[in-house]
């Protein structure tokens, strides 16, 4: 059986393990928390090499990748110096393929509804969902973004895809090496609440990208809205139905009640691949057409 591993810094409450069938293959798919303990990740990469088919870089990215250009995420980076055998990935793959096709499903499942509301769409951070971000703008909707606002703590939303890359151009090369647990929650941080910038969550009808960031800062009210998120767990899918969010689509599949990231379901693929090695773009999206992989829409209130 192929085994792909996603270690995670995230908190291991969200931890799971299930065993699929993917092209014929059978696989085994495991999440791995270690609740914001960088080093502890490290370490079972190390005890782990060699043994399973894929890893994948949970609860963080070694980098971003904005358009065609790679910005490192330094103070990841030394969590996978031990891995020598086994190919490593943090989902930029599935981010820059899977999740291109967020809008068009959305326009072609729920037009209707968006078009009554606005088709207006808050992403929580385009640099690093950059297939996602392309998605929004290339279907014409009326994007705001908040890189600086929930990364930086800059209360500037961006408005456009030159000033993203602007913004990765400037600040990147700086906000790269700062430690990771400044610029996102990691371990039990990413079940805390903290409801900020409530103005562009009331305006736009989709909230779109990181699971942690919406659920740490969006409002108590979200009545009507759409969610286009991945990584979601039950009780993530239940907080949304409470807050009353409309409809939640996730861009990677539901698997026995949650879906798993990019990163997960990234390392999966290379599993089934074959190839011990990071797939291009194209072969991406060819093993995806196989599998008939889409967003999943489900309607929570």
């Amino acid at each position: 059986m192929k085994r792909a591993v996603s270690i995670s810094i995230g908190s291991s409450k969200r931890n799971k393990a299930v065993e699929v069938t993917l092209l014929g293959e059978q696989i085994s798919i495991e999440r791995i928390g270690t609740d914001g303990d960088m080093e502890a990740a490290a370490l079972k990469y190390k005890d782990m090499d060699g043994t399973v088919d894929a890893f994948g870089v949970g609860g963080g990215d070694l980098g971003l990748l904005v358009d065609d250009k790679w910005y490192p995420l330094y103070s990841v980076l030394p969590m996978i110096r031990h891995i020598k055998k086994t190919p490593v990935v943090d989902g930029t793959g599935l981010k820059n393929t899977l999740e291109n096709k967020a809008a068009p499903f959305l326009d072609a499942e729920i037009g209707d509804y968006i078009k009554e509301r606005g088709k207006t769409v808050f992403i929580m951070t385009g640099a690093d969902r950059w297939g996602m971000t392309r998605s929004f703008i290339d279907a014409g909707y009326d994007c705001a973004f908040g890189d600086m606002m929930f990364s930086l703590d800059i209360p500037i939303a961006l408005r456009s895809v030159k000033q993203l890359k602007f913004m990765a151009a400037l600040l990147m090369p700086v906000a790269g090496r700062l430690p990771f647990e400044w610029v996102y929650p990691i371990g039990e941080k990413q079940e805390e609440r903290k409801p900020k910038y409530p103005k562009y969550f009331n305006w736009a009808t989709v909230i779109a990208g990181d699971c942690h960031y919406i659920k740490r800062y969006m409002p108590e009210n979200m009545s009507g809205k759409i969610v286009v998120t991945n990584t979601t767990t039950p009780d993530d899918v239940e907080l949304f139905r409470k807050v009353g969010v409309k409809y939640l689509i996730t861009t990677t599949p539901v698997l026995e009640g949650r879906s798993f990231g990019t990163n997960m379901m990234e390392a999966a693929l290379i599993a089934i691949s074959g190839k011990n090695r990071a797939l291009t773009n194209a072969e991406y999206n060819e093993m995806l057409e196989k599998l008939k992989f889409q967003p999943q829409l489900q309607e929570l209130n």
